[in-house]
Parts: C-alpha cells; sequence; structure tokens
C-alpha cells in the first residue's frame, strides 16, 4: 500500500472557536490516537488531496514536529452544505497490531454471461478487511471469466492471504443478470435446438 507524507503542527488550543478560526486560515483539526498517546494537531487542508481524495487506499506518514507516526484515517467530517473537510480523525498504526480497513474493490477478464447479452452488477466498491499494515494490498480483485448469466459471487468467495474479511460472508459483490436481450438469446438457441 502506498503512503502520502502528511506533516502538522500541535494545536495550542482546542475549542470550537480556535478550530474555527484555524479553519478560516486552511488549516484542518486532526486527531491521531491508538498508539503510546493522543495528539491534537492541525495540517494544511491542501496536503489532503493524495490521501483522501482518489480512489486509492493510502496510509499517511505523519509528522507532528518531527514525531512521525504511520496511521490510517479512521474518521472524516465534512461540512453538510459546503463539503468542506472539517475534521479528520487518525488511527496510529503500531507495529504488529492488526487494523481494519476498506479496499476498493475491482473485476478482471470476460464474463461469458456478459457476452451473452447478461448485464454485470458490480454491488460493492469496497471490502473492509482486518490484518497487518504490510499484508494489505492496494485493492482486491475478483475474475469473472467463470460467470454466467445469474451467477454470483459473494464475499465467501473471495480469499486473501494473510487477510480476514470482515463484511458479510452471503453479501453478494458481483452478478450477471438476465437482460431483455439475453432471454430473447436463450429462447431462439431452445427453439433452434428442437427443430
Amino acid at each position: 500500500m502506498k503512503s502520502v507524507s502528511i506533516s502538522g503542527s500541535l494545536r495550542e488550543n482546542v475549542g470550537k472557536k480556535d478550530a474555527k478560526a484555524q479553519r478560516n486560515q486552511g488549516m484542518i483539526p486532526c486527531v491521531i490516537y491508538g498508539g503510546k498517546d493522543q495528539k491534537m494537531f492541525v495540517v494544511d487542508e491542501r496536503q489532503f488531496k493524495g490521501l483522501l481524495y482518489t480512489p486509492e487506499v493510502r496510509y499517511a506518514e505523519v509528522d507532528i514536529n518531527g514525531d512521525v507516526r504511520r496511521a490510517i484515517v479512521q474518521e472524516t467530517q465534512f461540512h453538510p452544505i459546503t463539503d468542506r473537510l472539517l475534521h479528520v480523525d487518525f488511527l496510529e498504526v503500531v507495529d504488529g497490531k492488526p487494523i481494519t480497513i476498506e479496499i476498493p474493490f475491482k473485476v478482471t477478464g470476460t464474463s461469458p454471461g456478459v457476452l451473452k447479452g447478461g448485464l454485470l452488477k458490480k454491488r460493492v466498491r469496497k471490502i473492509k478487511v482486518r490484518g497487518l499494515l504490510e499484508n494489505i494490498p492496494e485493492e482486491i480483485t475478483s475474475d469473472i471469466s467463470n460467470l454466467d448469466i445469474n451467477d454470483v459471487t459473494k464475499i465467501s468467495d473471495i480469499h486473501i492471504d494473510n487477510l480476514e474479511i470482515v463484511d458479510n460472508p452471503n453479501k453478494v459483490v458481483i452478478a450477471v443478470i438476465p437482460t431483455r436481450g439475453s432471454a430473447a438469446a436463450a429462447t431462439e438457441e431452445g427453439e433452434t435446438e428442437e427443430a
């Protein structure tokens, strides 16, 4: 998994008034926890571009006044109207301690069901996994070369070495559903075979 460097400085005052003043200066209030101690700090809003506004999953190398820690984004808060970033919670990555994170899910291959006129429905964009940071891939892929019309792939069908998938095992992630065109083609095939 790729990393993004973020540098911030400790917050001198903590409170709503202070946080609002910092946001007006283009700084985002943040907190990092889960390690040896919790720290409140501020980061220039522009530094989040490569971490939050990308489809890829990345972890952050957070530098707070020279103290560098590896962390993942645990939670973000956005303004309900302007959609501007308001606050970021970081979870510190501790060596040997597993983390839970959502990884992008992609499909590869060509489905025979789609070639027959079926429609491929990808039901999830991300899959939640648990494991050590060094074992977490940048994406999870599933080959659809064996999916015919009415076939599905569930979470339980996906296996990743050294990782535990924490989503519901019965959750459908990919389905090839019939369409009018595929139903008509199947009917014609049946009539041809009978004749």
